[in-house]
């Protein structure tokens, strides 16, 4: 599947996905003319280097957040809710 009309998205879509999962571009044609290609997102994930992770541990001492306890935590949010929305927060 090269191309796809407007009409057919709604009657070949199972065709439209299969193409897109094997990687292929589909051109969309309205009125005669293409006005724009469809293609699959291209999945970039990369693994974290240590470089990487030195860099996120740099950031996270440069925040000098206070540590607290999941007791805490859950106080603090809890203040965050009833100011947000009101004492009636179960």
């Amino acid at each position: 599947m090269d191309y796809i009309s407007t009409t057919d998205l709604r009657t070949k879509s199972s065709q439209l996905i299969t193409s897109l999962l094997k990687g292929m571009e589909i051109s969309l044609i309205h009125r005669s003319k293409v006005v724009g290609v469809i293609k699959p997102v291209q999945k970039s994930a990369k693994p974290l280097t240590q470089e990487d992770i030195d860099n996120l541990k740099k950031l996270a001492k440069e925040q000098n957040a206070p540590k607290t306890s999941y007791k805490e935590r859950e106080r603090i949010y809890r203040k965050h809710l009833e100011e947000k929305y009101g004492k009636d927060l179960s």
